[in-house]
Order: structure tokens, then sequence, then C-alpha cells
């Protein structure tokens, strides 16, 4: 059975805020019942006191729904709640003209009175406040927060109140239920924006790809189209020549022959150099889009420089497998990429944090040791030049995932001497 630390560090940012917003006004409506519901019993005897407990419970409740009905609205998962902010207001207004009442009608005492007072304010401060939440327009909340004011100014009037303290009420009414609409209004704009920033991100990553594919299909127009076109034209020229029995058909199907060769070769290079990747290149990526993506990123160790073809390639693979899983998955806020030689193996390491380490999920952030297809393929990559990969948590949050491979003895023997990456990388 999960645990609530476990239930929380699984969640994504955006889930992470959502679930906080929900929370805090949550808590709102819980604060409201026991604040004046609770405390009202005594002061107003066990028949009033009850009732009026019943009635803050009922506000609260609503409120209760209305805030889980309005963040889904928020999200676009439902309809606006229409008929709950309707409810809500009625409610509040009932509630405190029934609170007005008890302080001139009821049983009086200072303790009664501040009680009554208190569901009063409570109520109109609240209400408001929450309705906020289901209105797209800072403005109405700000209007209705306002209009409530208004009403309980009125309200206090007609029940006798002095002018001034009329005034007193409405302004406090004014003060307390704007300040809970700015924040249903500023929560719901965080939340929005947080959940924007996810999905550029997605997008983000998304766009490299397309970018990356586009600039093979370019790679690879540029190669044939020009070989392509030549060998249509030749060998409509052959075939001509060769209907009016002309030696010369010959040459130009030699010619073709060639071309064909030659445009095979480059296709080669072209794929070879798209599927291999160049290390430091990897490495000044990487720190550039996880930089770009609010994560701290750090390179550091030795250069690149000297190591063999292949071994570039691997562990350009590594790279460019952890910088997409840091970004797709977790909730990273540091990355730490090394680079280093011990004992003829090369050894690079991805060190990030906003992992459940208990679970065992990551991959560099988030895809599991065992399951994941990337790092599946990481390892039959690395096995064919002899290597390893291994990765796992870390402590609490952290996630690693270190790949080796030995050096040729004549590469580890002559190897240059390591350097800052700070040299090569941006």
């Amino acid at each position: 059975m999960r645990g609530p630390g476990k239930w929380w560090r699984g969640k994504t940012t955006p889930a992470k805020v959502e679930t906080y917003t929900r929370a805090s006004f949550h808590v709102f409506a819980v604060m409201e019942f026991c604040s004046v519901g609770v405390t009202s019993a005594v002061p107003l005897g066990p028949r009033l006191g009850g009732g009026v407990m019943l009635m803050v419970g009922l506000h609260a409740a609503v409120c209760f729904a209305t805030v889980s009905r309005a963040v889904d609205w928020t999200r676009g998962r439902r309809p606006q709640p229409v008929g709950l902010l309707w409810a809500l207001a009625a409610v509040t207004a009932v509630i405190s003209v029934v609170a007005l009442g008890i302080v001139d009608h009821g049983p009086g005492g200072d303790e009664a009175d501040t009680a009554a007072g208190g569901v009063f304010g409570v109520v109109l401060v609240f209400g408001p406040g929450i309705i906020a939440l289901g209105v797209r327009d800072r403005r109405r909340a700000f209007g209705i927060a306002g209009g409530f004011a208004l009403g309980a100014g009125a309200v206090a009037l007609a029940f006798g109140a002095p002018a001034q303290a009329a005034l007193v009420t409405a302004v406090v009414v004014l003060a307390g239920g704007s300040f809970i609409a700015f924040t249903a209004v500023f929560s719901v704009w965080l939340l929005n924006a947080v959940y924007e920033l996810d999905e550029a991100r997605e997008t983000r990553a998304r766009l490299a790809v397309a970018e990356e594919r586009l600039r093979f299909g370019r790679d690879l127009h540029d190669v044939m189209g020009r070989n392509l076109a030549v060998i249509a034209l030749k060998s409509e020229l052959a075939a001509q020549l060769a209907q009016r029995g002309r030696p010369e058909a010959v040459a130009q199907m030699v010619e073709v022959q060639r071309l064909a060769q030659e445009s095979q070769r480059e296709v080669r290079e072209v794929v070879r150099g798209y599927r291999e990747a160049d290390l430091a290149a990897e490495l000044a990526g990487a720190q550039g889009v996880l930089t770009a993506a609010g994560i701290d990123c750090t390179v550091s160790g030795r250069t690149p420089a000297g190591l063999p073809a292949g071994v570039q390639s691997a562990l350009g693979w590594v790279v460019r497998e952890a910088a997409t899983n840091v970004l797709r998955h977790g909730d990273a806020r540091r990355c730490a990429v090394q680079l280093w030689e011990r004992e003829g193996r090369v050894v690079l390491s991805v060190e990030n944090d906003g992992v459940d380490g208990a679970s065992g999920a990551g991959g560099g952030g988030g895809v599991s040791a065992a399951a994941g297809s990337g790092l599946a393929g990481l390892r039959e990559r690395l096995a064919k030049i002899d290597g390893t990969l291994e990765a796992g948590p870390v402590g609490r949050d952290l996630f690693r995932l270190t790949a080796e491979i030995p050096l040729p003895p004549d590469t580890a023997r002559h190897a240059s001497a390591p350097r800052d990456m700070s040299e090569v990388t941006p």
C-alpha cells in the first residue's frame, strides 16, 4: 500500500500544484466550520447554537463541493458549476441575514452577539472568495466581493445599525472577501501557468525530434535529389541510344551504375552520421535543453576528445536518452553529468533529483530501470562494445545512470589529460 510520501512524489509538478490548490480552499471550508460553526454552540445555547452549527456546516459543505467542481472546470474537465455558484451565494446571503437577526433578536449577551457576528463576517468573507474560483473574469470576481460587501452594509442598516457601523461592516467584508477572491484568482492563474509550462516542455521535446527528422530528410534530399535526376536522364539517353543500336548506350549505363553506387555510398554516410551521436555535441545539447527547462545542469570531467568514435557514439546515445527521460519524467531541479576514466574504462554518470527512489522510478527521471525500453536499447548498444549500463535510485529522491565502456589499450594509454568540460560546453 502506497504511503502519503510515495503518493505525493509520484505526482507531476502540475498535479502537485492542482492538489495543493484544492487542499488550500478545502481547508478554508474546514476552518470556517471549526472557527464559527463549532464555537457558536455554547454561547448560543444547545438549540439555537446547534442550528447555527448546522447552517455553517451546510455552507462549508457547499464551499467544499464548489471548490472541487470549480477547479475541474478551470482545467476543462467539467462544465462551469453555475448552479453550485448560485447555491453558494444564496446560502451565504441567508446565513448572514440569520446571523444579524440573532444579534438583534437572539438571547443577547456579549458572547452570543460575538458568536453571531463571527458567523456573519466569516461566511461573507469565505463565500465570495470561493465563488471567485468558478468565475473566469477577474473584474467579475472582485465585483462579487464588492456586491456582498454592499449587501452586508445594506442589511446592517436595515437591522437598525448606525451608518458608521454599517460602513465599517461593509469595508471589513469587502477587505476579507477581496483577499480570498484575489487568492482564488491568483491560484487559478498559477495552476494554468504551470500546466501550460509543462505542455510547453513536452512540445519542446517533440519539436527537437521533429527538427532532427527534418534535418535527416533535408540531408537525404540533398544527397539523392541530384544523383537521381542525373540517373534518370542518363537512363533515358541510354534507352534511346540502345533503340538506335548505338554503342554509346553501354557507356551511359556504366555511368548510371557508377552514379547508383555513389548514391548508395552517400546514403550510407548520411545514415551513419544520423545514427552516430557526437558525444561533445550531445553533452552541450543536453545541458542547453535542461537549462532552458529550468533544471540546473552541470557537466564536468574530461573532454570527449581522444575517445574512439564508437565509444563517443554509444555514450552520446546514453546522454540523449538520459536527458530525454529527465525532461519527460519526474520533477528534477538539478542534473549532474560526469565523464571520467578509471582502470582503462571510460565512465559516464548522469544523476538527477526529483525521483521517487523507493519505487525505482527513474531512468534519468522516471523510467523503470528494468522495464524501460529506452534503457534496454542502450544496454544492447553498449553490450556490442563490451560496455555496461547501471540505472537505479540513490538515496531518497536521486536517480543515477552509469555507463562504462572499456577503452582500447592504445587509447587508454595515450588519452588526453582530463579537462574541465566547461571548456567545450556553453
